[in-house]
């Protein structure tokens, strides 16, 4: 009997602190939205911590009941303003298209930078997909080592 005693004890030690958890995880969820939402004012905002702080409970369960729906507009909203700065980020740091890397190869050509060969070369890795900007300190007529720029080790850790 003691075992089972020991079993059931354990099991609603583990109830509690999974209701708790999950009870932190609406507390805290619910001060973010109250502080990401820019159409409440100050004062408003000011109490419902209050409530928050001295009826925790109570104030929780009528704030996800008054404002649940907004409060998941607000986070669809959050997430696609975060889902679009990240691609944004990506398009500005992935690789050009084919055209673009031609257009900058003959650019240095034109300025001298590179000469006509290695123009060919870059020509040739953009027509084939690969990046030119990845393997542009590897070519091999500059007499400069790879990731080497015109001013030395530029943007490279000392070594």
């Amino acid at each position: 009997m003691d075992l089972m005693s020991n079993f059931w004890n354990f099991f609603w030690t583990m109830f509690w602190i999974f209701a708790f958890v999950a009870y932190l995880f609406v507390l805290f969820g619910i001060i973010g939205d109250l502080f990401r939402d820019r159409g409440t004012n100050g004062w408003l905002k000011a109490v419902w911590m209050v409530f928050l702080i001295f009826l925790p409970f109570l104030t929780a369960l009528v704030y996800l009941i008054a404002r649940g729906r907004g409060m998941a507009e607000r986070q669809a909203e959050a997430a696609r303003q975060a889902q679009e700065a990240a691609d944004s980020y990506i398009r500005g740091v992935a690789g050009s298209s084919g055209a673009e890397e031609i257009a900058k190869a003959n650019a240095l050509r034109e300025s001298g930078a590179i000469t006509q060969q290695e123009f060919e070369l870059l020509k040739a890795r953009a027509l084939a997909g690969q990046s030119a900007a990845a393997d542009a300190g590897t070519v091999q007529d500059t007499g400069r080592a790879a990731g080497m720029g015109p001013v030395g080790n530029v943007g490279m850790a000392p070594g």
